[in-house]
């Protein structure tokens, strides 16, 4: 595992005194606060060269910087060390909060490589470790659905990204995922996704991690 965040905090600190310096420092403590009403605006998210991401939860926004990569598996860091994982950009483990989902892995066929070729419904099968509660291996259907192109507005810019729904049948469970997606190689750019029965995050991508985008 490489971690980054320190890497990222050593990288602006050592960038001299300059405005770039200064802004890039702002930004960053701004993208790692975590207060519920945080909001970016599109030159704050390009004054920081790294990846970012926004979080909503029951409890406000977050912005989250990348800190981590272990193989496919993304981790996004806020300033209080809450940790989002992601992958493929499907949200498979957090860490910090209540509920807290220890792990999601999927059975069988993955079908999030490549959500912009669904065409026809398909069902997938997942397994979910939840605390409190001890909560593990609760296992949960998922059917996900083409809904159609859709104009979504991300800084202040509109993308037409393919809307993938996805119902999830289980234990108490009655909820539904939603995926945005480019329709060119099926990279998420918005999701809400559930983490337990009754609890979803709304993960946005302010500024992706490159490589993602050259799939």
């Amino acid at each position: 595992m490489r971690e980054l965040a320190a890497v990222v905090l050593m990288a602006i600190g050592l960038s001299g005194c300059g405005v770039v310096g200064r802004t890039s420092v702002k930004t960053l403590q701004l993208a790692m606060q975590g207060k519920p009403d945080v909001q970016l605006t599109a030159a704050d998210v390009a004054a920081n060269r790294y990846p970012q991401i926004k979080v909503n939860g029951p409890k406000g926004g977050a912005v989250l910087v990348l800190g981590s990569l272990d193989g496919d598996r993304q981790g996004w860091y806020s300033n209080d060390r809450s940790i989002v994982f992601l992958e493929d950009g499907l949200l498979v483990r957090t860490h910090g909060g209540t509920p807290e989902l220890q792990d999601m892995r999927i059975d069988g066929d993955n079908p999030f490589h490549d959500l912009h070729r669904i065409q026809a419904p398909i069902t997938v099968q997942r397994q979910y470790d939840i605390m409190p509660g001890y909560r593990f291996g609760v296992p949960v259907s998922g059917t996900l659905e083409n809904l159609g192109i859709e104009n979504i507005e991300i800084l202040d810019k509109n993308r037409a990204l393919l809307h993938v729904r996805e119902r999830l049948k289980g234990p108490n469970w009655n909820r539904d995922n939603h995926y945005w997606v480019d329709p060119a190689n099926g990279f998420i750019w918005k999701s809400v996704q559930a983490i337990a029965p009754d609890v979803s995050l709304e993960i946005v991508q302010l500024k992706p991690y490159s490589p993602d985008l050259k799939r």
